[in-house]
C-alpha cells in the first residue's frame, strides 16, 4: 500500500513558477514509475509527466520545455518544478504511483492539489 500525499500549490501570475511534492508512505516507492496529472473544470484527468525509477522522464507535449519532474529515493519525494506558468496550467495537480509489488501492478493516487494561474 502507497500513500501520497501532494503540497505546494496556491496561487501565481502567469509567468511565475511553483515546485509541487509529492511525499509516498510504503517501503516499495523505489519500484514506482510515479507522474503527475492534472484536471481542469470540465475536462477529463490529463497526463504531465512521468519519471521511473532510474530517472528516466517523459513529458505531455503541453508542458515540454517549462515543467520538470524529479524524483528523491531517498525522501520517497516526487516533484514538479512548473516554470512560466499559463492561465491555462490551471487545474487540480495529482500525482501518481504506478507501482510493482508481487508480480502485480498497482496505480496510487494522491488528493490532488489546486493550482491557479492568474493576474
Amino acid at each position: 500500500q502507497v500513500q501520497l500525499v501532494e503540497s505546494g500549490g496556491g496561487l501565481v501570475q502567469p509567468g511565475g513558477s511553483l515546485r509541487l511534492s509529492c511525499a509516498a508512505s510504503g517501503s516499495i516507492f523505489s519500484r514506482c514509475v510515479m507522474g503527475w496529472y492534472r484536471q481542469a473544470p470540465g475536462k477529463q484527468r490529463e497526463f504531465i509527466a512521468n519519471i521511473n525509477s532510474g530517472g528516466s522522464t517523459y513529458y505531455a507535449d503541453s508542458v515540454k520545455g517549462r515543467f520538470t519532474i524529479s524524483r528523491d529515493n531517498a525522501k520517497n519525494t516526487v516533484y514538479l518544478q512548473m516554470n512560466s506558468l499559463k492561465p491555462e496550467d490551471t487545474a487540480v495537480y495529482y500525482c501518481n504511483g504506478r507501482c510493482r509489488s508481487g508480480g502485480n501492478t498497482y496505480d496510487y493516487w494522491g488528493q490532488g492539489t489546486q493550482v491557479t494561474v492568474s493576474s
